[in-house]
């Protein structure tokens, strides 16, 4: 059995669920486009090609091998785009909580069923239906649940709103005692530099204490200044628009003195350095293509 145990972004990672795009499938139609960035790539005949995107998972998956971190990939499903597992499911403590996904992407669930088994069933949940809530919107500091969401009346106008406020109330149900605290993002159907599609595409903790974080990305400023108040302001390195659109908060913590960040991060990897971090540098600029990034590309099954 799996014994599962994430408490918080950057303990010490046992195993994890890292997604795949091999057979990802062609390149979408504008209308199957789930989000603006992707959008913008298939417009402009950039969007990704298979094998670059294979070569950035091996890149990422060869580097959590060198710290010792079991390694899970989904079941292949053809011609069909594995790469973001941190949609699909997330663990809270010793519980792996299902999403209610996009029902298109429903299959991926499918795809990691042989992990699941692996779990104490009844540590296995699935929110009814009315609830909506993806891995990158939730993210776990100690005592503190962290999600994001969306408050806006329109709703359910936005495919790029995917957490909605009875998905908070049901991780409050969940977990009576930690402290979860709701983050009203912006969002945005056409431009990508003004789209907080997860959480962790605006604010992400490294290390004990720090965390990076994009001001803009939250809808009310008194969001925005909790999370200062709660690291101190002089512990959050903050991104800029260009910066949130390349998806640098989407880095990926192995260890509390470990990152594993985009190469192209120049400004945000000497910051990281400054601070003691060990960053282990790789490509990751095409899936980036897809508004998605490391945190996305992962689902952390134990932790220390």
């Amino acid at each position: 059995m799996l014994e599962l145990n994430i408490k918080n972004e950057t303990s010490k990672l046992r195993a994890v669920v890292l997604g795949s795009a091999i057979n990802n499938g062609p390149t979408p139609k504008v209308e199957e486009a789930y989000d603006p960035k992707s959008l913008e790539h298939i417009l402009a005949g950039t969007y990704p090609i298979e094998k670059d995107m294979v070569d950035e998972m091996e890149a990422f998956a060869s580097v959590l091998k060198k710290y010792n971190v079991t390694v899970y990939r989904p079941e292949m499903i053809e011609n069909y785009n594995q790469i973001f597992t941190r949609d699909i499911g997330f663990v809270i403590d010793d519980v792996f909580v299902k999403s209610n996904i996009l029902p298109d992407r429903e299959r991926e669930l499918d795809a990691i069923q042989y992990i699941i088994d692996q779990i104490d069933h009844k540590k296995v949940v699935r929110p009814p239906e009315e609830v909506h809530i993806e891995g990158g919107d939730v993210m776990l500091w100690d005592n503190y649940i962290f999600i994001g969401t969306y408050k806006g009346s329109d709703y359910k106008d936005y495919i790029t709103a995917r957490t909605n406020m009875l998905g908070v109330q049901y991780i409050k149900d969940l977990f009576p005692n930690k402290i979860v605290k709701e983050f009203d993002l912006v969002k945005s159907k056409i431009e990508a530099r003004d789209n907080a599609l997860h959480l962790d595409c605006c604010f992400q903790p490294v290390g004990n204490d720090k965390g990076i974080i994009y001001k803009n990305g939250f809808r009310e400023e008194a969001d925005y200044l909790f999370l200062v108040n709660l690291f101190g302001k002089e512990n959050l390195f903050h991104i800029t628009r260009d910066e949130m659109y390349n998806m640098n908060s989407n880095v990926f913590s192995i260890d509390t003195n470990v990152v594993v960040s985009e190469r192209n991060f120049t400004r945000l990897n000497n910051w990281l350095r400054e601070n003691g971090f060990i960053v282990e540098e790789i490509p990751y600029a095409e899936i980036a293509k897809q508004e998605g990034l490391l945190r996305c590309s992962t689902l952390p099954l134990i932790r220390d």
